[in-house]
């Protein structure tokens, strides 16, 4: 298949997720005879748009808001993590042990933090859930941007915030291989669940391009099992688009409650 951008960039740590992945991303070039190209020179949305990508994956919310119809759907991951199972997986609403509020409820006018207005598991899940609490349009005093979900985490470890939805996948990870990142935190409640985070190719690929890409995508995991131990990645289902719409819907549900933006 010639020279092809291949990365694996949505779950960066800890690093032994991040060697699992280079060790799957190789064995599926392997499978399917391509070249990978460099793509550091590339941030992600200009990876996503890419003509020559191949594989990559993104989230679901920027999939469906900036991405439509401009790339193709290979398939989403199957899990079998902790709160991730089945081809989907949901935010966890975090705080610190410390924090006195209990209840959802209980964080109305406290401080809020997100990882990016993108996310779908940092900001659409967590506005899906606090929809049904806001005044006037408002639930948190105030709403941080982190830049990324160990960020928020870090921000709560250090009582700059009250509250963040942290990805499931992420949050396992953590805890698994870096506990302390997500030491003295607890969990307030669950979001929604929500479709994993999809992987993609240019929309150039025809379908059975799409095809021989998941089927290498298995056959690495069957090649794979230690990675698979580390991952927790049993199987990559076919997806669409469409399986995706859900998360409009959570932004639409919002917006209908008056709750278009956290605020």
């Amino acid at each position: 298949m010639s020279e092809h951008y291949a990365e694996l960039l949505m779950y960066t740590a800890p690093q032994q997720v991040v060697q699992a992945n280079e060790q799957w991303l190789t064995r599926i070039l392997q499978h399917v005879g391509a070249t990978r190209l460099n793509a550091g020179h590339l941030d992600l949305l200009s990876l996503w748009c890419a003509p020559k990508l191949l594989l990559t994956q993104t989230c679901g919310y920027p999939l469906m808001t900036q991405l439509r119809g401009q790339v193709r759907v290979i398939g989403r991951p199957r899990y079998e993590l902790p709160d991730s199972s089945a081809g989907n997986h949901c935010s966890l609403l975090l705080t610190r042990n410390d924090n006195p509020r209990i209840t959802l409820a209980d964080f109305y006018a406290s401080r809020g933090v997100i990882n990016g207005e993108d996310s779908n598991s940092g900001m659409n899940l967590l506005r899906e859930r606090l929809a049904p609490l806001h005044r006037q349009g408002r639930f948190f005093a105030s709403v941080a941007i982190s830049g990324g979900h160990r960020d928020s985490l870090r921000w709560l470890r250090e009582d700059r915030a009250d509250l963040a939805a942290i990805d499931s996948v992420t949050f396992a990870y953590l805890a698994r291989f870096a506990p302390e990142e997500v030491a003295g935190l607890r969990i307030v409640t669950r979001s929604a669940i929500s479709p994993t985070l999809p992987y993609i190719g240019a929309l150039g690929l025809n379908d059975e391009q799409v095809a021989r890409v998941r089927q290498a995508m298995n056959l690495a995991l069957q090649d794979l099992p230690q990675m698979v131990e580390v991952l927790g990645v049993q199987e990559v289902l076919p997806a669409s688009e469409a399986d995706y719409q859900t998360l409009l819907d959570y932004q639409q549900q919002a917006r209908s409650a008056g709750f278009a933006k956290l605020q």
